[in-house]
C-alpha cells in the first residue's frame, strides 16, 4: 500500500492547432488505504486524470508520487498499480483460472505462488466454482468479479477503477457495490475510483473529488459534500433529487425570490449569510429539507403540479408563487395534481450561495 500525491497536474490535448485543457491543476493528496472516489459529468476530467496515475496518459505538467517516488516517467507497468476497467476485458479462450492467474504467468512467478494467489481471489471474491468456465458462460456481475479478481492476484500499491460498474443492470450494480465495499475493509488498499454515479460515490468513498470542466470544485467526505456543498454545482450535483435553487434577497427577516414572488420568511435560529442583505443571493433546499404541514401551519403554500408515488417515498412537483420546487417525503402521500398544500423550512434546511459566483456563503 502507498499514499498517492498529486501537484498541479495539468493535461492539455491538441485539437485542431489549438490547446484544450482537459485537467487544470489537479491537486490532491491521497493516504495509505484510503478509498478517494473521482466523481462528476462526462468530460469533467475524471478518467484522464485517472489514467495520468496509471500512467496510460502523459502529464503536461505536475508531479505525480506514489509512495516516495514520483512516476511522472515511469512506465504503466512499473508503477506498481491495478486497474480494473470499464469493459470487462476478459480473454475468451482463457478460463476464469487462467484470466486471473495471466497477469502473474508474464512476470514468470512460480506455479504454486500463482496457484496460491488464484485460490485467494477466487475465494475473496465467490468464484471458486467458476474457475473453469470461460467468460462467454459467466454473467455480466461474474465477469466483474473475474476482472476486480485478476487486479487483486497482482497485490498492488494501489487500485484504479474507472467506472467498473457501468455495464451492469441496477440489480447487478448495487451488488457489485456493497462486493468492492467489503473487499476495501478487507484490503486496505489504496483505492482510487472513477464513476459518475453520486450514490457510487456517496456510498463508497472515504472522500469525494468532485470534478467540473477539469477542474476540482470540492474534496470533502461524502456527508460533508452533501451537508456544505462549496457552490450551486456541487450542490445540484449531488443529491438525488437535486437541491433546489432559487434567486432573491433577504428582506425584513424573509427572503423573497426574484421573480415572480415567492416569501420565504426565516426561522429565528436560521442561519444567514454574512452580508447578504440587499445582494442577490441563492438559496438552496433539498428536497427532503420542505416538510408538510397541516393547513395554516406552513411557513408558504403551494399548488401540486405532478405527484411521483415510489413506494418508500414519494416526490411532489410544486409551483410556488411561480417559483418550481421538488419534495421528498417518506412514505406514500395521498395528495392529487392541483391541490393546495403548506410547508415550512427547518432552521437546518437552508443553504446560501453568492449571487453572482455562485460559492457559498458562509
Amino acid at each position: 500500500m502507498a499514499r498517492v500525491r498529486l501537484e498541479k497536474v495539468r493535461k492539455i490535448y491538441e485539437e485542431s492547432g489549438r490547446d484544450q485543457v482537459a485537467v487544470h491543476e489537479f491537486s490532491l493528496e491521497i493516504a495509505d488505504g484510503e478509498f478517494v472516489v473521482l466523481v462528476g459529468p462526462s468530460g469533467c476530467g475524471k478518467s484522464t486524470t485517472l489514467r495520468m496515475i496509471a500512467g496510460l496518459e502523459s502529464i503536461t505538467s505536475g508531479t505525480i508520487a506514489i509512495g516516495d517516488r514520483v512516476v511522472n516517467e515511469v512506465a504503466a507497468r512499473d508503477r506498481d498499480i491495478a486497474m480494473v476497467f470499464q469493459n470487462y476485458a476478459l480473454y475468451p479462450h482463457m478460463s476464469v483460472r487462467e484470466n486471473l492467474g495471466f497477469a502473474l504467468t508474464l512476470r514468470r512467478m512460480p506455479r504454486e505462488e500463482i496457484a496460491r494467489r488464484v485460490a485467494e481471489a477466487a475465494q475473496l471474491l465467490g468464484l471458486e466454482e467458476l474457475l473453469d468456465r470461460k467468460p462467454r458462460h459467466l454473467s455480466g456481475g461474474q465477469r466483474q468479479r473475474v476482472a476486480v479478481g485478476r487486479a487483486i492476484v497482482r497485490q498492488p500499491q494501489v487500485f484504479l477503477f474507472d467506472e467498473p460498474l457501468s455495464n451492469l443492470d441496477a440489480k447487478l450494480r448495487v451488488q457489485m457495490r456493497r462486493d468492492i465495499a467489503a473487499l476495501r475493509r478487507r484490503l486496505g488498499t489504496t483505492t482510487v475510483y472513477v464513476t459518475h454515479d453520486q450514490v457510487e460515490a456517496m456510498t463508497l468513498g472515504d472522500r469525494i473529488v468532485v470534478m467540473k470542466d477539469g477542474r476540482v470544485q470540492q474534496v470533502d467526505t461524502p456527508l460533508g459534500i452533501y451537508q456544505r456543498p462549496a457552490n450551486t454545482f456541487v450542490a445540484t450535483f449531488v443529491g438525488s433529487p437535486p437541491m433546489n435553487l432559487v434567486r432573491g434577497r433577504l428582506s425584513a427577516g424573509a427572503f423573497l425570490s426574484e421573480s415572480p414572488g415567492l416569501r420565504l420568511p426565516l426561522p429565528a435560529d436560521a442561519p444567514r449569510p454574512a452580508g447578504a442583505e440587499g445582494p442577490v443571493v441563492i438559496l438552496g433546499l433539498r428536497p427532503e429539507a420542505l416538510q408538510l404541514r397541516a393547513k395554516g401551519q406552513g411557513a408558504f403554500a403551494a399548488r401540486v403540479e405532478e405527484v411521483e408515488p415510489l413506494g418508500s417515498e414519494t416526490l411532489l412537483t410544486l409551483d410556488a408563487a411561480g417559483v418550481a420546487l421538488t419534495v421528498r417525503i417518506d412514505g406514500l402521500v395521498l395528495v392529487s395534481r392541483g391541490e393546495e398544500l403548506e410547508f415550512a423550512v427547518p432552521a437546518s434546511g437552508w443553504h446560501w450561495f453568492d449571487g453572482a459566483s455562485e460559492t457559498r456563503l458562509t
